[in-house]
């Protein structure tokens, strides 16, 4: 059973230029899998794919319903919530 506020959303930048979104438990295997090409489907061969977002730790349920808004943006919203909340080496190393 995962711990409650363990969720993670992200979103990846593929090599076209377009955006992944999902969530996890766990970021670093999650990549992995991502970069393997054993992720997401709509990853595999959109590599190489470059983290530029994440926002957690929250329970499955705040999760999925912020990965649906996320997914949801317009590219322009994806890009200006990239650029004003994207500071990933801080915040990476909180998980």
């Amino acid at each position: 059973m995962q711990k409650e506020n363990h969720y993670i959303v992200y979103i990846l930048e593929c090599a076209d230029g377009s955006y992944y979104t999902g969530i996890t438990t766990d970021i670093k295997r999650r990549l992995l899998q991502h970069r393997e090409g054993t992720g997401a489907k709509y990853t595999r061969g959109r590599a190489p794919l470059h983290l530029r977002f994440i926002e957690g730790k929250m329970n499955h349920s705040k999760a999925l319903q912020r990965e649906r808004e996320i997914k949801g943006m317009t590219r322009q919203q994806k890009i200006q919530l990239i650029a004003e909340r994207g500071n990933l080496y801080e915040e990476a190393k909180k998980f």
